[in-house]
Protein backbone atom coordinates (compact mmCIF):
# COMPACT_ATOMS: atom_id res chain seq x y z
CA UNK A 1 0.00 0.00 0.00
CA UNK A 2 1.63 2.93 -1.10
CA UNK A 3 1.83 5.86 1.60
CA UNK A 4 0.42 8.84 1.23
CA UNK A 5 1.74 12.48 0.33
CA UNK A 6 2.67 14.78 3.88
CA UNK A 7 3.19 17.56 1.52
CA UNK A 8 0.97 20.26 -0.18
CA UNK A 9 1.77 19.99 -3.74
CA UNK A 10 0.96 23.59 -4.43
CA UNK A 11 3.27 24.35 -1.78
CA UNK A 12 6.21 22.97 -3.48
CA UNK A 13 5.28 23.95 -7.07
CA UNK A 14 6.10 27.09 -5.73
CA UNK A 15 9.06 26.73 -3.83
CA UNK A 16 10.48 25.39 -7.04
CA UNK A 17 9.03 27.79 -9.28
CA UNK A 18 10.52 29.98 -7.22
CA UNK A 19 13.61 28.24 -7.59
CA UNK A 20 13.83 28.14 -11.38
CA UNK A 21 12.93 31.75 -11.74
CA UNK A 22 15.77 32.83 -9.68
CA UNK A 23 18.53 30.18 -10.69
CA UNK A 24 17.37 29.49 -13.75
CA UNK A 25 16.45 25.41 -15.16
CA UNK A 26 20.70 24.31 -15.76
CA UNK A 27 21.82 25.79 -12.87
CA UNK A 28 18.39 24.38 -9.96
CA UNK A 29 20.09 21.34 -8.70
CA UNK A 30 18.03 18.60 -7.63
CA UNK A 31 19.67 19.47 -4.13
CA UNK A 32 18.65 22.96 -4.55
CA UNK A 33 14.80 21.94 -5.27
CA UNK A 34 14.98 19.33 -2.11
CA UNK A 35 16.13 22.17 0.25
CA UNK A 36 13.75 24.80 -0.73
CA UNK A 37 11.06 22.64 -0.89
CA UNK A 38 11.68 20.58 2.19
CA UNK A 39 11.32 16.90 0.20
CA UNK A 40 13.31 13.93 0.00
CA UNK A 41 15.00 12.74 -3.21
CA UNK A 42 12.23 9.72 -3.27
CA UNK A 43 9.67 11.74 -2.63
CA UNK A 44 10.13 14.19 -5.57
CA UNK A 45 10.99 11.80 -8.18
CA UNK A 46 7.66 9.74 -7.05
CA UNK A 47 5.33 13.19 -7.25
CA UNK A 48 6.94 14.28 -10.12
CA UNK A 49 9.43 11.78 -11.88
CA UNK A 50 12.39 13.94 -12.78
CA UNK A 51 13.20 17.49 -12.33
CA UNK A 52 12.22 18.52 -16.20
CA UNK A 53 9.11 16.81 -15.45
CA UNK A 54 9.26 19.32 -12.18
CA UNK A 55 9.59 21.77 -14.45
CA UNK A 56 6.89 21.71 -16.92
CA UNK A 57 4.41 21.20 -14.27
CA UNK A 58 5.76 24.29 -12.81
CA UNK A 59 5.48 26.14 -15.93
CA UNK A 60 1.99 25.13 -16.84
CA UNK A 61 0.69 26.68 -13.40
CA UNK A 62 2.59 29.81 -14.10
CA UNK A 63 1.24 30.10 -17.42
CA UNK A 64 -1.89 30.27 -16.02
CA UNK A 65 -4.41 33.18 -17.77
CA UNK A 66 -3.15 36.54 -15.96
CA UNK A 67 0.54 35.08 -16.28
CA UNK A 68 1.85 38.38 -18.04
CA UNK A 69 1.19 40.59 -15.13
CA UNK A 70 3.13 38.50 -12.84
CA UNK A 71 6.80 38.75 -13.07
CA UNK A 72 8.06 35.69 -11.55
CA UNK A 73 5.38 33.68 -14.50
CA UNK A 74 7.59 36.03 -16.80
CA UNK A 75 10.76 34.90 -15.28
CA UNK A 76 9.71 31.11 -15.75
CA UNK A 77 8.48 31.80 -19.86
CA UNK A 78 11.87 33.34 -20.00
CA UNK A 79 13.76 30.36 -18.61
CA UNK A 80 11.81 27.84 -20.46
CA UNK A 81 12.51 29.97 -23.84
CA UNK A 82 16.63 30.34 -23.17
CA UNK A 83 17.16 26.98 -21.81
CA UNK A 84 14.41 24.67 -23.02
CA UNK A 85 12.36 25.31 -25.53
CA UNK A 86 15.08 24.80 -28.20
CA UNK A 87 15.41 20.92 -27.96
CA UNK A 88 12.02 20.17 -25.91
CA UNK A 89 9.01 19.65 -28.37
CA UNK A 90 6.31 19.72 -25.71
CA UNK A 91 7.70 22.63 -23.48
CA UNK A 92 8.43 24.97 -26.77
CA UNK A 93 4.74 24.12 -27.75
CA UNK A 94 3.38 25.75 -24.25
CA UNK A 95 5.66 28.06 -24.66
CA UNK A 96 4.11 29.04 -28.25
CA UNK A 97 0.90 28.35 -26.96
CA UNK A 98 1.50 31.07 -24.51
CA UNK A 99 3.07 33.82 -26.48
CA UNK A 100 0.80 33.61 -29.13
CA UNK A 101 -2.24 33.66 -27.09
CA UNK A 102 -1.11 36.77 -25.33
CA UNK A 103 -0.50 38.52 -28.43
CA UNK A 104 1.88 41.17 -30.31
CA UNK A 105 2.91 42.66 -26.93
CA UNK A 106 4.44 39.19 -25.58
CA UNK A 107 7.99 40.78 -26.94
CA UNK A 108 7.64 43.81 -25.70
CA UNK A 109 6.98 42.42 -22.14
CA UNK A 110 9.65 39.63 -22.16
CA UNK A 111 12.25 42.23 -23.33
CA UNK A 112 11.19 44.52 -20.89
CA UNK A 113 11.62 42.20 -18.28
CA UNK A 114 15.01 40.65 -19.78
CA UNK A 115 16.38 44.39 -19.32
CA UNK A 116 14.85 45.15 -15.67
CA UNK A 117 16.84 42.04 -14.58
CA UNK A 118 20.30 44.10 -15.89
CA UNK A 119 19.88 46.73 -13.13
Amino acid sequence: MARPRNFAEDAVLAQAAAVFARLGYNAASVDDLLTATGLQRGSLYKAFGSKRNLFEKVLVGALAPGWTTKPASIDLLIVALKELAQDDPPIAGLCRQVVDAAGPETAQLLGARLLAHLN
